[in-house]
């Protein structure tokens, strides 16, 4: 029920009691849904802005009008209120909250400097406090061509540890000099964390004293007539010289910034991030999200902040494009300083951001109008109920029976739903060769474990009549209404474009050649076909790295990876004596008996 004096008036009730401290606060409605929930550094003094009606928006002027009740979470500082907030949003999805996904990983270089030689990775997931972390990466490409650079200059190792514990000569990268040898003492330890400095210093942006460094280091080499160190060093040199040549000298003063702009067009927002790092640009990425009801661009902004730093790495500085009213709140939680500006270099940084926010949606957009275009059509051809929202396309790939797995892959209005993408690995082994029952199998869990929000318009299986009789036989103990299920099989002479399009009671046919909906459901098929095909390829390699240390009992991955590294190998292991086993750290006789009984059973 909508009542602005009541709200207002608990709004008003609640002033008197609210706290002056940093917090999270919830508006629930008069059936205790929760409304909307808020951080802040005084609570007290923002819920007091919410009573100053005029000065909302609309949207939020009708939230007020349905609080009917609030409840204070009090924490002991502003980076606790935004992880609490973040926590209590995602749990609850308010209805005046702006709900953004955040579900991108992002690849960070890093060093572990608790190793002897430490080595330069690459590494998505949860960090570590005991390693450093350079990043993130907006891609897989960037991150890869900065440890080119790396391994290019200051030739750190990048080799697994218990290959590096085990080598006994130099490997290609140290024959190329790609790297210092460390592993068979090509180089002193002194050596190589100098090696380590000097990494962190470029990746920190601080080119200028290592390239001093490196060419009074020739110098020397050239004096004392090590021409073949020289020649090393002066290669390392070039390389570095390269980087700064192709540098942009726009990002050269910046150190560890995120610039970030907003657009909006046709009720979407588009938030673009560059991610600046030692003076260089590591990529960009746009987020999308719906404009709820006359949010402003600065809401939208502040929402994405709060959203997008909960789960990762902070820089120093954020450039934004929009003036945010919760700027201080966020720079305590994140421990980050937050400009805009109105002119100057930085500011012209910020604008192209935003350029590159709009060209992003307008992209998407016609993307959308193409998609629903093909989706239009989807239905004309195949008399479907309404326009499909949520399309599930499966298939089976195995070899010769072997890792057999079924794969579910799902398309929306907006593209692909990779978050809702699935696989099932096939439980029963009698009918890996069989891909009709393989599909009834998939398609029974699935529906299995289906629920409102995730109910399919249409199934499209990659197959003919038989996979179309084998799933609906499957499937006929489930509710079918408003589920079209459609097959495809092969064209003549397997051609592309030719497909044949079968439906239960109907005739099947085919669409008309190269038109843009057998594009687009080929391209559906396709995706189907290369999640498949690629889950079973991850299947099987991890299959080939498996070990017989897997299947002793109280072996896990931290012992096993220790017994490789003090043996070498498995079979080393299998020759081992019950003693010898039991010297590798972490190993009780008990268990070096265990290892041992199992090799000699």
């Amino acid at each position: 029920m909508f009542d602005i004096k009541l709200g207002l008036k608990v709004l008003r009730e609640n002033v008197k009691v609210a706290p002056e401290t940093p917090g999270v606060y919830r508006m629930l409605d008069e059936n205790g849904a929760v409304l909307y929930v808020g951080k802040a550094k005084n609570i007290k003094k923002r819920i007091v802005a919410y009573t100053r009606i005029e000065q909302l928006t609309i949207r939020l002027q009708r939230m007020v009008a349905e609080v009917r009740k609030m409840e204070f979470i009090i924490v002991e500082n502003e980076n606790r209120a935004l992880i609490v907030e973040n926590e209590l949003i995602k749990k609850l999805h308010p209805k005046y909250n702006i709900l953004l996904k955040d579900d991108k990983s992002y690849p960070h270089l890093m060093l572990n400097l608790h190793d002897e030689y430490p080595a330069l990775r690459k590494f998505r997931g949860n960090r570590s406090g005991q390693c450093r972390y350079f990043g993130p990466y907006a891609s897989a490409t960037a991150v890869n061509e900065v440890m080119d650079v790396i391994q290019k200059i200051f030739m750190l190792r990048s080799c697994r540890d218990n290959v590096f514990h085990n080598r006994e000569r130099p490997c290609l990268l140290y024959q190329i000099k790609r790297c210092s040898g460390p592993c068979v003492g090509k180089i002193s330890q002194e050596d190589y964390a100098q090696l380590v400095k000097e990494v962190i210093a470029f990746l920190e942006g601080k080119n200028t004293s290592i390239q001093e460094e490196l060419s009074r280091k020739m110098q020397q080499a050239s004096d004392n007539e090590d021409f073949e160190q020289a020649i090393v060093l002066r290669e390392r040199i070039k390389a570095l010289t390269g980087i700064q040549t192709h540098a942009n000298l726009e990002y050269s003063g910046l150190k560890s910034v995120d610039i970030i702009g907003i657009a909006l067009k046709e009720d979407w927002f588009c938030i673009e991030v560059f991610f600046i790092r030692g003076g260089q640009n590591c990529g960009n990425a746009p987020y999308f999200v719906k404009r709820a009801e006359e949010a402003s661009a600065a809401e939208v902004l502040d929402a994405f902040l709060s959203t997008f730093y909960a789960n990762h790495l902070a820089p120093k500085e954020i450039f934004v494009s929009e003036n945010l009213d919760n700027a201080e709140l966020l720079e305590d939680a994140l421990g980050v300083k937050i400009r805009t500006f109105s002119k100057g270099d930085k500011y012209k940084l910020v604008e192209n951001a935003k350029k590159n926010a709009l060209a992003a949606i307008e992209r998407k957009l016609a993307e959308n109008r193409s998609i629903k275009a093909n989706l239009e059509e989807m239905r004309r051809y195949f008399d479907l109920p309404k326009l499909p929202e949520r399309i599930e396309i499966y298939d089976n790939s195995h070899n010769q029976g072997t890792y057999a797995v079924g794969a579910m892959v799902v398309a929306t209005p907006e593209g692909f739903d990779k978050k809702s993408y699935r696989t099932f690995n096939i439980k029963d082994r009698t009918i890996t060769n069989d891909d009709f029952a393989m599909m009834k199998e998939v398609l029974k869990r699935r529906f299995d474990r289906m629920a409102p929000d995730n109910r399919p318009d249409v199934i499209l299986l990659d197959g003919g009549l038989g996979q179309l009789h084998a799933v609906h036989e499957s499937l006929s103990g489930y509710d079918l209404s408003g589920i079209s299920i459609i097959a495809i099989s092969k064209g003549v002479d397997r051609n592309a474009g030719k497909e044949f399009y079968h439906q239960l009671g109907k005739e099947s046919f085919a669409l008309p050649y190269r038109s843009s909906i057998a594009f687009y459901l080929q391209t559906l098929r396709d995706e189907a076909h290369r999640f498949a095909i690629g889950t079973h390829r991850k299947r099987r390699a991890k299959s080939m790295t498996k070990s017989s240390l897997d299947d002793i009992e109280g072996i896990g991955a931290k012992r096993k990876k220790d017994l490789l590294n003090h043996f070498g190998s498995v079979a080393a292991i299998k020759d081992a004596s019950v003693e010898d086993i039991a010297k590798v750290v972490g190993i009780n006789k008990k268990t070096a008996e265990n290892i041992y009984n199992y090799f000699h059973k």
